[in-house]
């Protein structure tokens, strides 16, 4: 059995030796609260026992941040902030590997006039286009992972006393990110290597589309030619393989833009922009969400598809079975990085280029021609449940099943 000290070391390294996989030489760059600074100092020791050249961390503070759109004038969130998209997309282009520690309230911003909201994150969107688009088209390695704040844990486990909320988040985190076992780089290595059959199963098969079935979702979605199946684990343009999320349990691909038709509903709350969306139905024709519902957040739920053209289409289609150990767990975490690996899901926005072939070598009109939507955003959200039927639909339209009842076929 292992200590807490034991397990957090294991996480910081799978951060750097799995997550960014920082090999000598390298920069890299940490985006994570100030409420993880234990784990933070333990990363940038592991990364320079790597060989990193360079660590550079920049904290955010969930106070400063809930203290500025309460006080700071309208016209500050529509200052671009040039500065900081200047250094990412300089480093990215020079080979850093980026890591993010998520740690934020899910209701951070609970109360805040919407268009504020709207305008910085367009604003920041624009301003840091082009390293988004390097990461991914996986120019450059990334990886998320979270730490547990008072605010988060207090969410997931407000029946708990106090002063154990926060122990029950790390010791769900440590299971589910596998930090708990005794040599969690090789635990992880045959995790990927399971995903990565699953992807060569669907490589096979070039499905034409898959169709969902399952209460409140009857949705057809078309993929475009030359789609690939991917996992979280993946190689950059370096030939350097690293892993995205931690943890990460689905196998996914990019949609074509123009193929989704149907209803599909929302199965765990959505936390965007420091909001919770809940309870949500989106209606779509020819790829485009043309009516929508939310018994939670409509007003989050709308800015989020108006921040551009391709916010109301999807970019990304995952395979998560029930029978998942965060599924199973029956903890609602409230952050995106868990709950999507809880449960088939979809992405609002952006496509991966690496979910194309020879993606990551095309311009963005090119990615468009094919059927790859462009956006600002990228915003999973979980629609997976326990009776989700889904078929792949092959070139001469037979249905083949490839989840019964929430798992695979």
């Amino acid at each position: 059995m292992l200590d807490f000290k034991q397990k957090l070391e294991n996480y910081a390294l799978l951060a750097v030796k799995i997550g960014v996989n920082i090999q000598p030489g390298q920069k890299l760059v940490v985006n994570a609260d100030i409420a993880s600074a234990e784990l933070v100092r333990l990363v940038v020791r592991k990364a320079y026992e790597a060989g990193a050249q360079l660590v550079k961390v920049n904290y955010s503070d969930e106070i400063v941040t809930r203290t500025r759109y309460d006080l700071a004038p309208s016209e500050s969130f529509l200052e671009p902030p040039k500065w900081q998209a200047d250094e990412l997309e300089d480093m990215a282009r020079n080979g850093a590997a980026f890591l993010t520690i998520i740690s934020a309230d899910p209701d951070l911003l609970s109360g805040v006039e919407s268009s504020r909201i709207a305008d910085h994150q367009k604003t920041t969107g624009q301003a840091l286009s082009g390293y988004r688009e390097l990461l991914m088209g996986n120019h450059a390695s990334w990886s998320g992972l979270a730490f547990p704040s008072p605010s988060w844990a207090a969410k997931v486990f407000p029946n708990a006393p106090k002063e154990q909320q926060v122990d029950l988040l790390w010791d769900a985190i440590f299971k589910v990110v596998r930090a708990d076992q005794a040599d969690p780089i090789e635990a992880w290595r045959l995790h990927l290597e399971g995903l990565k059959h699953r992807c060569d199963l669907l490589n096979d098969k070039k499905y034409r589309s898959l169709h969902y079935i399952a209460p409140g979702t009857d949705l057809t979605i078309e993929l475009p030619e030359g789609h690939i199946w991917c996992q979280a684990g993946t190689v950059n343009d370096r030939g350097i393989p690293f892993l995205a999320n931690i943890p990460t349990e689905e196998v996914f691909t990019a949609p074509l833009k123009t193929g989704a038709n149907g209803t599909v509903s929302s199965t765990k709350p959505l936390s965007y922009g420091g909001n919770i969306i809940d309870r949500f139905t989106l209606t779509l024709e020819s790829g485009k969400v043309t009516a929508y519902t939310a018994e939670v957040g409509l007003d989050t739920l709308t800015t989020l598809l108006s921040m551009d053209d391709g916010a109301s289409y999807f970019g990304e289609v995952a395979l998560v079975p029930f029978h998942s150990p965060i599924s199973e767990s029956g903890i609602l975490y409230y952050t995106t990085l868990y709950d999507e690996n809880a449960s088939c899901h979809l992405a609002l926005g952006a496509a991966y280029a690496f979910t194309l072939q020879e993606g990551t070598a095309m311009s963005k009109e090119q990615l468009l021609n094919k059927g790859m939507n462009q956006s600002l955003i990228h915003v999973d959200f979980m629609m997976g449940t326990s009776d989700m039927n889904i078929d792949g639909i092959t070139d001469d339209g037979t249905a083949e099943p490839i989840f019964r009842n929430g798992n695979w076929a």
